[in-house]
């Protein structure tokens, strides 16, 4: 794909998933109270509290935020970045008066997480990102040298701690499953819903295990040099990735050629390459 098409595609990327993100925030999240982490949780907050407007707020926060990254840290965190630091907050301001469907805090911290983590997913999906506290959780790890992971998950906690003090402690438990929500949602996202199989088979009929595979199956295998533990006599190890609805047949091949093959299955998410997804 051309240089210039895929950049196109992946700054549409970025505009769409906040547009979502923006959408999620004030159809859920903002009316139920519920202050999930990140920017968009503290424009709750400072809503209730001052009286502030989410949208200008989320602007001030993402900028300083940005610009805190770029000074601190040094990096170029790249245009498409920049580009979702400024536009979501300008969409939380053009969908404010959007028709609330529902003042059910649950419901509220479900679908609000769900489209939060679903226009997310999206933007990461244009490799970028919406700036806000996962800038600021970067500084706090370059200076205290904590893992990253617990940077974000420590302010992200601050700011859902707060919305307890500040609506209630039922708010900030809705809070936790939106953040909960979000963060699965992500995961579909980034990865998508088929789960592929990865299949470790060692046999004493190798040969006959890998043929059939190849031929019965029509999948693509890879002999893995391996040993004994106990014996430490030479055991190859067939790796075959299959789709789910291929699992059954395969394994039933395997124990129809050798009943004592020792067969490991594992998940995989995300499976690119011939027969699979190719992007």
């Amino acid at each position: 794909m051309p240089k210039h098409i895929r950049l196109t595609i992946e700054f549409m990327y970025v505009i769409i998933g906040s547009l979502f993100v923006a959408l999620a925030f004030n159809l859920f999240l903002l009316p139920n109270n519920i202050a999930s982490g990140g920017v968009a949780g503290i424009s709750t907050i400072t809503k209730d509290v001052f009286g502030w407007e989410p949208g200008i707020v989320q602007w001030v926060l993402n900028i300083g935020f940005f610009s805190m990254g770029l000074f601190i840290l040094g990096k170029n965190f790249g245009i498409k970045s920049l580009v979702g630091t400024l536009v979501l907050p300008f969409f939380v301001l053009v969908t404010s008066d959007v028709t609330v469907p529902t003042n059910d805090s649950l419901l509220g911290a479900i679908f609000g997480g769900m489209g939060v983590g679903l226009g997310l997913g999206i933007v990461f999906r244009g490799r970028a990102s919406t700036g806000g506290v996962d800038l600021g959780a970067q500084v706090v790890h370059k200076f205290t040298k904590l893992p990253l992971g617990i940077c974000i998950a420590l302010l992200d906690g601050m700011i859902v701690f707060t919305s307890a003090i500040v609506f209630s402690v039922e708010e900030g438990l809705y809070a936790l499953i939106s953040l909960f929500i979000t963060s699965r949602t992500i995961d579909l996202v980034q990865v998508g819903f088929n789960t592929s199989k990865n299949v470790m088979i060692i046999s004493n009929r190798e040969e006959e295990v890998r043929r059939a595979l190849l031929e019965d199956i029509d999948r693509g295998v890879t002999v893995l040099k391996g040993s004994g533990g106990y014996t430490e006599e030479d055991r190859p190890v067939i790796m075959c990735v299959v789709q789910q609805n291929e699992f059954t047949k395969l394994t039933r091949t395997i124990k129809g050629i050798d009943p004592g093959a020792f067969i490991v299955t594992m998940n995989a998410t995300e499976v690119l390459g011939e027969g699979f997804k190719t992007s």
